[in-house]
């Protein structure tokens, strides 16, 4: 067999993979026979006879861009728009009339993928001359959504595939997404759209609000893995989670405008596969400031989402910006103060000691005791760094100083040295929080302070959702949040990892900040939970009691925060402290931030077997983008990991006596997996591997003889 034939069988294998049928003799043309003379490759029909691709087969050893001009010259005679080149390995695809250079797709279009795109490009118009639905986007004098929605189309009809938008939190960025959804639809430069979140409580919020400004476009939400897109619908709303786990069922042409939101933290690592996928035009929505990747002081994991983020988008500077000084001084978002009182030994920057009779020790579990003897070894007192509190180490009496501190400042205001009363505004107030324990315990304490403001002493005026953590996970978080926004109780909410972004509460007065973080994108992002205007909502008030406003330089700066007050704390009194030693890790993974499960009537419930199948299939994903791999093998990989996710409960591994099971069975069971990779020893490399990065170990039976591994435990 000739390099060109063999490369005809594995491009024949690529178009089965996107759904074309090669034996009717009517979708499919080969060596098709030209007017001006010459055979096209291939060339696809739609259903109804007419041309819409032409598909030219190169050799795997021939550059493809040595096919260019043929595939334009064929296209030109048939009169029709999509070229695809290929060599069985790579496929690349333009549109003669908009593209000036071929692109890299990941699979050919499916049928009706091309069909819905060749029918809406006869009828593209400029989205420039569409009017933005002002209803949605651009009405109260926001006109820099307006802005931002007529410099992506610009940049869009140039051409432009990937651009990246940062717009304050709390100044629209979803409307905007609504609207430009509108306007590219209104002009057929998109039929079917796609909005990427990384939580499922954003997804359920961007379905409700597509239903709200989108109501003649079918939108739904793909509420989890496992269920099939809808093609019938224009505009979906999934997770990343989920995605990373469907998209390879689609063609690369099934979307054609892909919204991806916060961005900052979803475009990386084992999410790039699933986003790379489908060829649509890219927007990234991020509130994060992308500049900020130049300032010394930033912590090295947000520089790091920063670059990423703009290598990802193509960009050097975000396409379009409203930061929030902008906004503030728009009258847009609401500006703020900075209430900053720490303890004496929260404020110990070079650290506080701790000396071992300061503990009682009676009071502690033989744990913590026993960790804590480890710490102090030879050295009394132990110096400990104030940023690793209820990280490391709690002081209860620290967190009883801070509630009071609250109640006695909001209730009385504080005048400062130079004689000026200030006093924040009651109202819905968020805490932020590290632990679970360490929530808990803060709402506990919150609810006792306030317990003569309740109705009822069976009433919650605090209380705490906790996500991210695993099995500390508030099972019904989106409940008590519902409440909180909805009702008047609770009136304080502690939060660990789940209302620092995405959270939309606009009567939100207060932010308490008991938790300490280096990252500027995640104080930005916390920050943003309280910018929302309100009915007589003036401003609303930070309190640092952890000295994190210092660490990002918020202060006085103008249109953007307010006055700093700053509150001296007496020296403690002398008196015993108790020292708990806690869990010391307090990163956040985008990736398993939420096991809260929401099934499509909007009920929380805890699924440890899905949650448990995204990670084995994000963790899949993460593996193969370590390798390279040809479209034969890229091909039963994925068959791999539709088993693996399927039979999450029950793997923890997979072997290679599986390839003679159904399904697998039917695809040429293990004889099909041994030619595919090689031989019977590569082909267990990568089992190996694969398990390893998968399950985390190298198989159940990885000390087994390698024929073995062919035959089921109970066999």
């Amino acid at each position: 067999m000739t390099t060109e034939a063999f490369a005809r069988v594995k491009i024949d294998e690529l178009l089965r993979d996107a759904g074309w049928r090669l034996t009717d003799g009517q979708s499919i043309r080969f060596e098709y026979s030209l007017s001006g003379g010459g055979r096209a490759d291939y060339v696809l029909f739609d259903r109804q006879g007419r041309a819409l691709a032409v598909l030219e087969a190169k050799k795997t050893s021939v550059d493809l861009t040595n096919g260019e001009a043929q595939g334009r010259r064929y296209a030109d005679e048939l009169g029709i728009p999509f070229i695809f080149l290929s060599n069985g390995e790579e496929i690349w695809f333009c549109d003669k009339d908009q593209d000036a250079h071929f692109r890299p797709v990941k699979t050919v279009f499916s049928q009706d993928d091309l069909a819905r795109r060749k029918a809406a490009r006869d009828i593209r118009r400029n989205p420039l001359d569409i009017p933005i639905d002002t209803r949605i986007a651009g009405g109260g004098g926001r006109l820099y959504q307006i802005a931002c929605i007529d410099t992506l189309s610009r940049e869009i009809v140039q051409g432009r595939r990937k651009m990246l938008v940062e717009m304050a939190t709390g100044t629209g960025k979803t409307r905007m997404a609504a609207a430009l959804i509108k306007r590219m639809f209104e002009a057929s430069w998109a039929t079917r759209a796609l909005f990427v979140v990384d939580r499922k409580t954003l997804a359920i919020q961007a379905e409700d609000a597509f239903a709200e400004h989108l109501p003649h476009l079918p939108c739904y939400r793909v509420p989890q893995t496992g269920r099939r897109f809808q093609d019938e619908k224009r505009v979906t709303s999934v997770t990343l989670q989920t995605l990373v786990n469907e998209y390879e069922k689609y063609s690369a042409g099934y979307f054609d405008l892909i919204i991806i939101d916060e961005c900052h933290r979803s475009i990386y690592g084992k999410w790039r596969r699933a986003l790379d996928h489908f060829d649509g035009v890219k927007v990234g929505l991020t509130a994060t400031p992308c500049i900020m990747q130049d300032e010394p002081d930033l912590d090295d994991e947000d520089r790091i989402s920063i670059r990423d983020t703009l290598r990802f988008f193509e960009v050097s500077r975000p396409t379009y910006s409203y930061t929030m000084a902008e906004a503030i001084a728009d009258g847009h978002l609401t500006p703020y103060e900075i209430y900053r009182a720490m303890t004496a030994r929260t404020a110990a920057t070079e650290g506080f000691t701790v000396s071992r009779d300061e503990i009682d020790w009676d009071a502690l579990d033989e744990n913590t005791r026993t960790e804590l003897d480890r710490l102090f070894g030879t050295q009394d007192p132990l110096t400990v760094d104030p940023t690793v509190l209820e990280r490391k180490f709690t002081i209860p009496e620290r967190n009883r100083a801070m509630v009071r501190e609250f109640r006695d400042v909001l209730e009385n205001g504080y005048t400062g040295p130079n004689g000026i009363r200030r006093a924040p505004e009651p109202g819905k107030t968020i805490v932020f929080a590290v632990t679970k324990h360490h929530a808990e315990t803060l709402a506990r304490m919150f609810d006792a302070a306030f317990a003569d403001k309740k109705p009822s002493p069976s009433i919650r005026y605090a209380d705490f959702v906790v996500s991210g953590t695993g099995p500390d996970d508030t099972i019904d978080g989106p409940a008590k949040i519902k409440r909180f926004k909805k009702e008047e109780f609770p009136q304080i909410l502690v939060s660990v990892n789940m209302l620092d972004t995405g959270f939309d509460c606009p009567e939100v007065r207060n932010l308490v900040m008991a938790r300490f973080t280096h990252s500027a994108i995640l104080y930005r992002q916390m920050r943003g939970r309280g910018t929302r205007l309100a009915p007589d909502k003036k401003r609303f008030t930070m309190w640092d009691f952890t000295g994190v406003t210092l660490r990002h330089n918020d202060d006085e700066t103008a249109n953007e925060g307010g006055i700093v007050t700053v509150r001296a704390t007496d020296k403690p009194p002398s008196r015993p402290r108790r020292l708990l030693t806690l869990d010391v890790h307090d990163e956040i993974d985008p990736g398993t931030r939420e096991w809260v499960t929401v099934d499509e009537t909007g009920r929380a419930f805890m699924d440890a077997e899905e949650a448990h199948a995204e990670v084995l299939g994000a963790a899949f994903e993460t593996w193969l983008e370590t390798k390279r791999f040809n479209a034969d093998q890229l091909r039963l990989l994925h068959l791999v990991k539709e088993q693996i996710i399927a039979n999450a409960a029950e793997l923890t591994s997979f072997d290679s006596w599986r390839f003679d099971q159904p399904p697998l069975s039917m695809n040429g069971g293990f004889e099909r997996a041994r030619a595919v990779f090689g031989g019977e020893a590569k082909l267990e490399d990568v089992l190996t591997a694969m398990n390893s990065a998968v399950f985390g170990q190298g198989g159940s039976d990885a000390s087994d003889p390698a024929p073995a591994r062919r035959t089921p435990p109970n066999e």
